[in-house]
């Protein structure tokens, strides 16, 4: 990939003509029209990477009523506290040390932010992990296994607990983190990939079965992160935290509803995909499915 230019996939997945790689006026999250004022919002995995970076940071400007995080570091929990009080003293901070494997620290996550809150506005399902590379028959199993138990089963039990304490007739955001290679076969990175398709169709399932909630599954485009180093990604790594945590307090302030059960890449220039709304909508475009003629009346 030494050849490839530093655009390479950028270019590869756009879908709007405008790509950005860096914050602009319509993702500021300081901006008044992005205000998440009077909102809880829970951001998994949010001691180190884009849950630190992007997330926490990018809500905080937000101006939120509180922001729970979650993550097992409590040491580097209390550093993100520290860093969104830096921003808005006023925010409500609830740190919380979770281990999204383990059912009872979910379990005990959501109490408290019902006892601390009553209620929660926004998931931000970031939580993941790339355990696992190589050939598929060659692959350790129990490495292989455990993206699928974080990508997967984390994101459905924190998004379950979520969905139990938001009331039918509130509004609610979730945010499931997912990537390109979800889409696509690339060797050497099955169970990253299978793990992040179902984040990414989850959002599908949320969408029909909860009219009320808006579930997007975002692509983060490519920040530097312990993942895209250890994808050997480095090069292409030019996005930047704030970009894509622009874009989902951007998706958080109701601006695309219509997005919901869909999948969106960070890269996206959010105003030229709001002009093609019907034509998403109405092409059923930015979902997963399978290519082909289908039905019997081709055969008439």
């Amino acid at each position: 990939m030494e050849n490839l230019p530093v655009d390479y996939f950028l270019a590869l997945h756009a879908f709007t003509k405008v790509t950005h790689r860096d914050i602009y006026p319509e993702i500021d999250p300081a901006s008044p029209s992005n205000s998440q004022a009077g909102k809880v919002i829970v951001i998994t995995g949010a001691s180190k990477g884009l849950g630190r970076l992007a997330f926490a940071t990018s809500f905080a400007k937000a101006n939120p009523k509180g922001i729970v995080l979650a993550a097992r570091s409590a040491i580097a929990l209390v550093e993100v506290v520290q860093e969104i009080h830096a921003i808005n003293s006023e925010i409500e901070v609830l740190a919380i040390p979770t281990d999204i494997l383990k059912q009872e620290d979910i379990t005990a996550l959501w109490r408290m932010v019902k006892e601390r809150f009553g209620h929660a506005d926004v998931l931000v399902n970031n939580a993941g992990a790339f355990s696992s590379q190589g050939p598929l028959g060659q692959v350790e199993p129990g490495a292989w296994w455990t993206d699928f138990e974080i990508n997967a089963r984390g994101s459905f039990l924190m998004t379950r607990g979520f969905l139990a304490l938001l009331n039918h007739s509130q509004k609610g955001t979730i945010i499931n983190l997912t990537t390109g290679a979800a889409t696509e076969i690339v060797p050497s990175l099955s169970s990253y990939s299978l793990s992040k398709l179902i984040a990414l169709q989850m959002q599908g399932f949320i969408a029909a079965e909860n009219p009320n909630v808006t579930a997007v599954a975002l692509h983060p485009g490519m920040v530097m992160t312990d993942m895209s180093i250890k994808a050997g990604l480095e090069r292409f790594a030019l996005d930047t935290p704030s970009m894509v945590g622009g874009v989902a307090v951007w998706l958080c302030a109701g601006k695309a509803p219509w997005l919901s059960g869909r999948y969106l890449c960070a890269n996206w220039c959010v105003e030229e995909l709001k002009g093609r709304e019907r034509e998403v909508v109405e092409g059923g475009k930015l979902r997963m499915g399978l290519v082909g003629d289908f039905g019997a009346q081709q055969f008439k």
